[in-house]
């Protein structure tokens, strides 16, 4: 059941489609088609105008809705396994400009979240803030030692408006899957429930904290990275309180080289220290675009590289680390057949798939990528081609390895924007072959049996009982198996498809009754005229609803 704000922001939606001309793209669906006259009828369309390409109108639509569907359409950005390119590299160009909201807001939420007065926390606050996003802003403070933080406050009454519109988008992938048979491929819902966890999970700082902690800690011993200290008795669901580091920001190439950093260096860097993070931690930032990496030269010494900005962050199970080790690999030897058997073998694919098939596939599209030196080869864009074609063969890509992809398209951009020479698959091979080394080969298989023994130790004296115990199930017919036959979801389909009709019909039926009973009462009087129109719009609507009923 939708609530009064989610109506009046269903109706916001609805005007803002209707002003960038996207009703055409509803109608041009399978499933309006035989009613597209009915666009011919509403008044706005009575003249023609050009509006502009459609990916372009979908971006100004979603700017127009605000930072919500902004971030939407950034993730969306990153689904080019599933997206059409212009629309993909149109929504890639939204940005996430929000006025700040005033600091003296700011300093109230942070008082109410240490429950004292701010001057009791900070020597210096100060409320013109550094940075303004859709989910915080970020402040300059100082504590009472002298040590510089940054205080990043969560905009208030945000969860409010973020669940509201995330309602709505659940609402709309939902009539979409069931309604435009292309969403069923693409699966617009799980798009939602993945946006949806990304977005909650920045609300809370505390959660950020902690991936930030994970990450200082991965990288405690090392030199080249730098990630900054939190203040954890200063942080709070909605504040965080974290030390202010500064730095050249990776895009001044001017500066950089001011500075003397060696730019080759500095790119070969910053992919070695990405693989780190996917094939040692199994932990990642999974937002690393230029604004959230700095550099810091320092004298005598390698410079630092420091990031910022840990609200997305992922991880990987050794087994997504073995999926893109082996077929890294294997893109490497040219071997289509053994990325085809990985796919099969793990059961990433459905088992009837043929191998044959699948290699044909991954072929015609990665070959063209060969045809030309290595080092020219996107690692970023040979993973994209990997989804795409896994895809048309109904396997669904995880998230975190989305992620993964988004984030290795950002590195690889960046790198060779440092130097466009970087060979990206000589710095990344070292890597995967160690990875490799220490999980499959006999030092994998030593690495695990240390790991188990404990485990199985404390589980033999258990195990000849249980072997008796089948043993004894199977003499006496008490063993059962559990099963689940496709011929019963198929029914539980049908029966759900038939309530959903069935509610379509008695919601037309009453929008339809509802426009009759309205125009007879009304229709007589010529002070209520405008009440034909109305009862009219009730009508077409009913019928619609009768129409889709019967189509289902």
């Amino acid at each position: 059941m939708l609530t009064p704000g989610q109506v009046i922001r269903l109706l916001t939606i609805q005007s803002v489609l209707i002003r960038h001309g996207l009703d055409e793209l509803v109608f041009a669906m399978h499933l309006f088609r035989p009613v597209r006259f009915l666009f011919y009828l509403l008044p706005w369309n009575w003249v023609p105008r050009d509006r502009g390409p459609r990916a372009e109108r979908l971006r100004r639509v979603l700017e127009d809705l605000g930072p919500i569907f902004v971030k939407f359409g950034q993730l969306l950005s990153t689904r080019r396994d599933m997206l059409p390119e212009d629309i993909a590299n149109e929504l890639a160009l939204l940005q996430d400009h929000v006025p700040p909201f005033p600091g003296a807001i700011a300093r109230g939420i942070i008082e109410r979240a240490f429950a004292r007065d701010l001057d009791e926390v900070f020597q210096e606050f100060d409320e013109a803030p550094l940075a303004s996003a859709s989910i915080a802003q970020v402040h300059a403070a100082r504590l009472s030692d002298g040590r510089e933080m940054i205080v990043k406050v969560v905009r208030p009454g945000i969860e409010r408006l973020i669940r509201r519109d995330l309602g709505l988008l659940h609402l709309l992938a939902d009539m979409a899957e069931q309604y435009w048979e292309d969403a069923r491929r693409i699966r617009p819902s799980n798009v939602v429930r993945e946006f949806e966890k990304t977005l909650l999970d920045e609300l809370d700082l505390m959660r950020e904290a902690a991936n930030a902690s994970q990450l200082r800690r991965n990288f405690a011993e090392s030199d080249l990275l730098y990630v900054p200290h939190v203040e954890w008795e200063l942080t709070r669901r909605n504040v965080m309180v974290m030390e202010r580091i500064s730095g050249i920001p990776v895009s001044d190439m001017q500066g950089l080289r001011r500075a003397g950093v060696d730019l080759k260096w500095l790119a070969e860097a910053g992919v070695e220290l990405f693989f780190t993070q996917v094939f040692r931690d199994s932990f990642f930032h999974a937002d690393m675009h230029p604004g959230n990496i700095f550099v810091k030269p320092e004298e005598g010494r390698l410079p630092r590289i420091l990031v910022v900005d840990f609200g997305i962050m992922s991880s990987l199970s050794e087994y997504d680390q073995r999926y893109l080790a082996e077929n890294f690999m294997a893109f490497l030897n040219r071997d289509y057949r053994k990325v085809a058997e990985l796919h099969v073998e793990s059961g990433w694919v459905p088992a009837a798939t043929r191998v044959d098939e699948f290699e044909f596939a991954i072929r015609t599209v990665c070959e063209p990528l060969f045809d030309r030196p290595l080092r020219e080869i996107s690692i970023g864009t040979l993973l994209l081609r990997l989804f795409q074609t896994a895809r048309r063969f109904n396997v669904i890509i995880l998230p975190q390895l989305i992620l993964l992809q988004k984030t290795l398209v950002n590195i690889e951009g960046l790198g060779r924007q440092l130097y466009p020479d970087l060979d990206l698959w000589q710095v990344a091979r070292p890597l995967l072959e160690r990875w490799m080394s220490e999980h499959l080969g006999l030092r994998g298989l030593w690495r695990g049996t240390r790991e188990h023994l404990p485990h199985w130790l404390h589980r033999l004296p258990a195990l000849p009982g249980r072997i008796i115990d089948i043993i004894d199930r199977l003499r006496d017919g008490r063993l059962q198996l559990e099963w689940r036959s496709p011929d019963l979801d198929r029914l539980r389909d049908d029966l759900n498809a038939a309530n959903r009709r069935t509610t379509l019909t008695v919601i037309g039926s009453a929008f339809f009754l509802g426009g009759v009973i309205l125009y007879g009462t009304w229709a007589a009087s010529v002070s209520q005229a405008y009440i034909a129109v109305l009862s009219g719009l009730l009508g077409i609507i009913g019928l619609a609803l009768l129409f889709l009923a019967l189509r289902r």
